[in-house]
C-alpha cells in the first residue's frame, strides 16, 4: 500500500500532523468529558448512594459510542491521504534513442597521432557505435567550414557508409565550422516528426575550437529542447603535423604555410574549455583522447548502459486509489454511532403487564403503544 501524497514533503507533513492532532485532540475531549461527569457525580454524593437513584448507567454507551466517533474520524482521515493498493502490473514499452553523430572532417583530422589518423579512427569507431546500439536510430553531419547532412535512419549501416565514404578532401570549404554543425544536427531532429517522442543526444566528435560561432549558444537551445550533447575531444595541447593526403588517400608530404613551415595544430586552452561548456550545459558527457584511442568507446558504452536500464522495456507495478473503503467505513461507524442511544427503549405497556405479573391489557395502553411506535 502507498499514498498518493508524499510523507517526505514538509507541507504534506504539517497536514498529516495537524489531522493526527485533531483525532488525539477530540478523543482527548470525550476522556476529559468522562471525568468531569465523575467528578460531578462525587460532588452530588457517594457513589454507592447515587447509583442506587440511578435507572439506568449509560457510561459503557457513552464510551462504546466515543469510541465510535474517534474511529470514523481517524478513517476519515485515512481516505483524505488517499490510499493506493497494488492492482496488477502493466507493460511500459521501451522508449526509442536518436542519436545524430556529428564529425569532424576538417584537414587537421588527417594528423596521425592516432594510428592510421584521427579521421580513419573515428569512422572505423562510429561504425563500431553504429554496430552496438541496434534498435536506435542515426542520423549524420560531417562538417569543416560547411556542414553536410544525412537525416535520421533505422538504417545505421546506410549511416557508416556515408561516414566511410568522406574524406577531408571531399569537403568543398575548409575550417571548422562546429556550431553550424550542432545547428545542422538540431534541424535533423527538428525535422523529423518522431524525435520529439524520443530520447535526443548528439554526439560531436573534434579535433578543435569553433573558428567561425558560438556552439555554447546552440548547445543551449539543444539543452532548452531537451537534447543532449556527448562530446568526443581528439588531440591535445601538443602540436602535430598535419600530413597532405592526395585524392588516392597517399600521403604525399606535410601541409605548410606561405613561409614553407609545417602546419601543425593542436588544442588551445580556450577550445577546450569551449567543448567542455558545450557538454556540461546540455548535461552531455566530454570524453578526451589518449594513450592513442579515440574515446568514442566510452560513449558508446554509455548509450548502451542508457539502452539497457533506462530505455529499455519495463513492467510496472499499477496501484490504484482505493479511498473509497476507508470513507464507507468512516460512514458506517457514524451512523452506527448515531443509532446507538444513551437510554434503554422504553417498554411497552404488554412488556411492562408481563413483567409485574398482570395478564391482561387494557385497550388503552394497546392504543398508547401503538401510538409511541
Amino acid at each position: 500500500m502507498r499514498f498518493a501524497y508524499d510523507f517526505t514533503s514538509l507541507p504534506v507533513i504539517l497536514v498529516a500532523a495537524a489531522c493526527m492532532a485533531g483525532v488525539v485532540g477530540f478523543a482527548a475531549v470525550l476522556i476529559l468529558q468522562s471525568f468531569a461527569r465523575t467528578r460531578a457525580l462525587l460532588r452530588f454524593g457517594e457513589v454507592k448512594l447515587v447509583s442506587r437513584l440511578e435507572s439506568w448507567d449509560a457510561g459503557s454507551r457513552r464510551s462504546l459510542k466515543g469510541v465510535l466517533l474517534v474511529l470514523s474520524l481517524l478513517f476519515a482521515f485515512v481516505a483524505l491521504a488517499r490510499p493506493q493498493f497494488r492492482n496488477g502490473t502493466r507493460l511500459i514499452p521501451a522508449t526509442n534513442l536518436d542519436v545524430v553523430i556529428v564529425l569532424d572532417y576538417s584537414k587537421s583530422m588527417y594528423a596521425r597521432d592516432i594510428a592510421p589518423s584521427r579521421i580513419a579512427r573515428a569512422k572505423a569507431e562510429v561504425a563500431r557505435l553504429i554496430r552496438e546500439l541496434p534498435g536506435a536510430r542515426f542520423g549524420a553531419v560531417a562538417f569543416a567550414g560547411e556542414p553536410m547532412a544525412f537525416p535520421l535512419t533505422s538504417d545505421g549501416a546506410a549511416i557508416a557508409q556515408y561516414f566511410r565514404q568522406l574524406d577531408p578532401n571531399d569537403m568543398p570549404v575548409g575550417g571548422t565550422a562546429t556550431a553550424r554543425a550542432l545547428e545542422a544536427a538540431r534541424e535533423l531532429f527538428s525535422r523529423d516528426p518522431k524525435s520529439k517522442d524520443h530520447v535526443r543526444v548528439i554526439l560531436l566528435v573534434t579535433d578543435g575550437e569553433d573558428l567561425e560561432g558560438d556552439p555554447v549558444q546552440v548547445a543551449q537551445e539543444c539543452a532548452t529542447e531537451g537534447t543532449r550533447i556527448d562530446v568526443v575531444q581528439i588531440g591535445g595541447r601538443a602540436p602535430e603535423v598535419i600530413p597532405d593526403v592526395s585524392a588516392e588517400g597517399r600521403v604525399t608530404g606535410f601541409r605548410q604555410d606561405d613561409q614553407g613551415k609545417p602546419l601543425t595544430t593542436e588544442l588551445s586552452a580556450e577550445g577546450e574549455a569551449q567543448l567542455a561548456k558545450v557538454a556540461e550545459t546540455t548535461g552531455g558527457e566530454i570524453v578526451r583522447a589518449q594513450k592513442g584511442e579515440t574515446g568514442i568507446d566510452v560513449i558508446s558504452h554509455s548509450l548502451q548502459k542508457m539502452m539497457k536500464e533506462e530505455l529499455s522495456e519495463k513492467v510496472e507495478t499499477v496501484f490504484a486509489e482505493q479511498y473509497a473503503w476507508p470513507l464507507g467505513l468512516a460512514l458506517l461507524l457514524l451512523i452506527l454511532e448515531a443509532s446507538i442511544g444513551e437510554s434503554p427503549r422504553r417498554a411497552s405497556a404488554r412488556t411492562r403487564a408481563l413483567e409485574s405479573g398482570l395478564g391482561h391489557v387494557s385497550d388503552k395502553e394497546k392504543e398508547a403503544d401503538r401510538a409511541r411506535a
